[in-house]
Order: structure tokens, then sequence, then C-alpha cells
């Protein structure tokens, strides 16, 4: 190893001066600098940078209050919604790996990256019940199911909508997870909460289309 500088000496790498770089990191400063700015616009629902960051945390804390961690596969089959958004923050904050789906994807596709990827839960749109439903009953194995009851979804011609495919649906989630208080700092809580200690760490699972075979997973 090379021998240090002078300007490299007594200088540890701590919390209180380095932190991975991650995207959630940006979601945190706004938050900071513009918290009553919208962040959000869907439907007529608005969320400011402040909200979305509370809803982030929510989220996370609620995950790992259920045993979700470093490490862990979270997926997601939703369209482009404020609860991705959230899900895009809320689990590389504690370190997990939000594996995001095609909404096209058939039921055994999804059944085998659920598999394949190990997922510890799927937070899914119950626009796209019908076809969840019969990946899940493919899995051989119980993961944590949470329903997004997306306000923007149009029921079908028949009027039915989604149906719920799990024991708790994504508003009940967040309402378990722990909110900012005058207590606990924002800065406090995602020290406490962040589980990233390498920018090297996995952040998210894709999969390829999986033309002629299986679908490949790609790690960021």
């Amino acid at each position: 190893m090379a021998e240090q500088s002078i300007f490299e000496q007594h200088l540890p790498q701590v919390a209180a001066n380095h932190l991975p770089l991650t995207p959630v990191s940006f979601l945190r400063r706004a938050a900071q600098v513009r918290p009553e700015h919208t962040a959000i616009v869907h439907g007529e629902r608005r969320y400011s940078y402040q909200q979305f960051w509370q809803r982030s945390i929510n989220l996370a804390t609620a995950l790992a209050n259920r045993g979700i961690g470093k490490g862990d596969c979270v997926a997601a089959m939703c369209s482009n919604t404020p609860e991705m958004l959230e899900l895009h923050n809320a689990v590389p904050l504690i370190g997990g790996v939000l594996n995001s789906m095609n909404i096209r994807l058939d039921a055994n596709t999804i059944a085998f990256i659920l598999n394949h990827g190990e997922a510890k839960a799927i937070i899914t749109d119950t626009e796209f019940s019908a076809t969840v439903k019969s990946a899940l009953a493919q899995l051989g194995r119980d993961i944590l199911v949470v329903d997004i009851n997306d306000s923007e979804f149009k029921p079908d011609s028949n009027g039915a909508a989604g149906e719920l495919l799990g024991s708790i649906d994504y508003e009940s989630l967040l309402a378990e997870g722990q909110k900012l208080s005058s207590d606990k700092s924002a800065e406090t809580m995602f020290r406490e909460l962040w589980a990233i200690d390498d920018e090297w760490q996995a952040l998210s699972l894709l999969y390829t289309s999986g033309t002629t075979g299986n679908p490949k997973g790609c790690v960021y």
C-alpha cells in the first residue's frame, strides 16, 4: 500500500464526513431546501417534497418493521404512480433491492422473476391483480403482498375494480411506519435507517426480456 500523504493521515472515513452516494440523497436534499414545493402530481393528488420524503420514510420503516432489510428484494408491479416513486427511495434507504417489473409481463414470467430474485415482498397495483394472482399461485412459498389502490385506475367495462390480493393495502402499510417528529429529526432518522455502506452495494434488480429463454437478472 502506498504511503499516505500528510493530507490523508488521521482522517478516518466515518458517518460524520462521508455517506455513499445514491439517488435517495437527492430527495433528502430537496426536502431540506424546498420542503413546500410540489414534487408529485398524479390526478388530483399533490405531494410536496417534504410529504414525498415523509411518505418514503414511512414506507422504509414499515418494511423494516416487517423484517425487510439489507440485501432483501422487494418487487413492484405498478404503473408510474406516486407509490412507485416512493418505493425507489424507501427500499434503497434500508439497504433493500428494488425489483421493478414490466407491467406487460405474463404470470409465468412474473412467477419466475419473483423466485429467481428471491423477492420477500411484492407491492402490486390492483389494476394488474389478475395476472399477479396467477403468478403468486405458482410461487410455492408465501411472501408479503401489498395492494395499491391507484386513484387514477379506471375499472373495466363491467365496472369491476381489481382484486385485493394481500393482507394489507399500501396506505395502511405506510400508517405502520415511523413519522418524523420534533424529538427525532429527518437527518437523525435518515442516518438510523441508512443501510448502504458501499456504492458497490446492490440497489435495484431489473430483468431482460427473455426472448429466447428465461429473463436474465441485471443488478444495478
